[in-house]
């Protein structure tokens, strides 16, 4: 029995361990988190760097070897620290990188200005995925010199850009990455209370489309009617990719089926946010649409703003479009696809290009066997609750990585996320009480693996 591994005393003295962890966990966490660490290439890459350092201090101060890597990318860094002799070896990701912040107008208070607000911590990477980072640094304070298991632990710094140099860091120190578990604490739980293994992942496709009718731009009253513009062009072409119900229409892409779970409108429209008369789109159950079916949106366009407009037909427009995948479906077949569709459906002769910006594969965790039998009974004491499997819409194409890298190990992917964490978004937050259970899940299970091989 997965129960009997640690005996009621232990557990409660990791819990109380890490409660009284939790106001430095905290106070690190916050020191993080007013590094603007945004790994996207427009923005100062210095405090990347800064990120890397803090966050390899943290590290050896819990008694890890530790070292910053660059290969051709942002700085990741990857510890490691010698569990008893026999010891099973747990390698423990997430990534110090953040998104931008946004339009600060959005935010009601400074995004790396860390700010509690109802038991909430807000802040752009308080959530995602800096507190991922402090779940495994309180883990690992949690057994101080006694640490059960064998540990490496790695901080990647470009998640949010694609993970690009992954490959070459896999090559190059994939060895030292080799585990029987690996946890990635990237995720979310399915909601406040009660916590989750993510066991699939879509993939991704993401693509620049330019559409051009003219080699310079003229007066709309002058040439406008016979002569199409390529912003209208570009919106014709954009209201193809989608059915009268909102269903992807790009023929031969894939569907899967979603776990059963309750999941209703009601309680889509309050986790999104949709506006009172504003239908779903798409159909099959929600949680179809939102973890195995293909999803299309328009992420960005370039076009002179309301304010700037000036009566021209434009030569030229463009526009940014992610498109998500059903978990097994191959992201560049996927891509073929969407740029196909594309070029075949140009409004009115319009010249169209499609540049493959970035693509990643999705995942698909078979989810048995002990180690997933240890995380689960983990969150039980935890949470006190039952865990469930979920699916995620979102893409992190490195799982993907680490699973063909290493074929034998358990992928577990947690987080600490909720569905209010709005991850990406203004007004990102962490739930602390959420947190706190994440932190001691985590404990738990290194505990559990130790038990479990002795």
């Amino acid at each position: 029995m997965t129960d009997d591994l640690l005996a009621p005393a232990v557990v409660d003295a990791l819990k109380a361990r890490v409660a009284a962890l939790m106001p430095a966990t905290r106070a690190d966490l916050e020191a993080l988190a007013t590094i603007p660490s945004v790994s996207l290439g427009s923005f100062d890459q210095e405090p990347l760097t800064r990120s890397a350092h803090a966050v390899a201090e943290l590290l050896r101060a819990e008694g890890l070897e530790v070292s910053v890597v660059e290969e051709g990318g942002r700085p990741a860094v990857i510890g490691h620290r010698a569990g008893p002799p026999g010891a099973p070896t747990v390698t423990l990701y997430a990534h110090h990188d953040v998104q931008p912040p946004g339009e600060a107008a959005e935010w009601e208070s400074e995004p790396f200005t860390p700010t509690e607000r109802d038991g909430r911590l807000y802040g752009r990477g308080v959530a995602d995925d800096k507190a991922g980072v402090m779940a495994h640094v309180t883990a690992l304070r949690a057994f101080g010199a006694d640490l059960p298991v064998s540990v490496t632990v790695f901080v990647e710094g470009e998640e949010e850009i694609g993970s690009e140099s992954l490959p070459a860091i896999l090559e190059r120190h994939g060895d030292a990455l080799a585990a029987d578990a690996i946890v990635l604490a990237d995720s979310q739980n399915w909601k406040i209370g009660v916590p989750s293994l993510t066991t699939t992942l879509r993939g991704l496709v993401r693509v620049v489309v330019t559409v051009r009718t003219l080699d310079h731009a003229v007066h709309s009253g002058m040439f406008g009617g016979p002569v199409p513009d390529a912003l209208t062009c570009l919106c014709r072409l954009v209201a193809t990719l989608h059915d009268e119900v909102g269903t992807v229409a790009v023929a031969g892409l894939r569907s899967g089926q979603a776990a059963d779970l309750p999941y209703d409108e009601p309680t889509l429209r309050a986790e999104s946010g949709l506006l009172d008369g504003v239908s779903m789109t798409g159909t099959g159950t929600i949680l179809d649409r939102l973890w195995a079916k293909p999803s299309l949106s328009v992420i960005g366009i370039d076009a002179p703003t309301v304010d700037r407009a000036s009566n021209t037909l434009l030569p030229s427009a463009r526009a940014k479009l992610s498109m998500r995948l059903a978990p097994d479906q191959d992201p560049r077949a996927a891509y073929e696809l969407l740029a196909t569709h594309l070029r075949e459906h140009a409004p009115w002769g319009a010249q169209v290009e499609v540049r493959l910006d970035d693509d990643g594969p999705g995942f698909a965790a078979k989810a048995t066997g002990p180690i997933y039998d240890q995380a689960r009974a983990a969150f039980r004491d935890a949470w006190g609750t039952e865990p469930v499997d979920i699916g995620v819409g979102g893409s992190i194409p490195f799982i993907a990585a680490f699973a063909e890298r290493f074929p034998q190990a358990a992928i577990l992917v947690t987080g600490v996320e909720d569905p209010d964490t709005r991850a990406h978004g203004a007004n990102e937050s962490l739930h602390l009480g959420e947190f706190e259970r994440a932190c001691v899940a985590e404990a738990l299970l290194l505990a559990r693996l130790g038990a479990m091989v002795r």
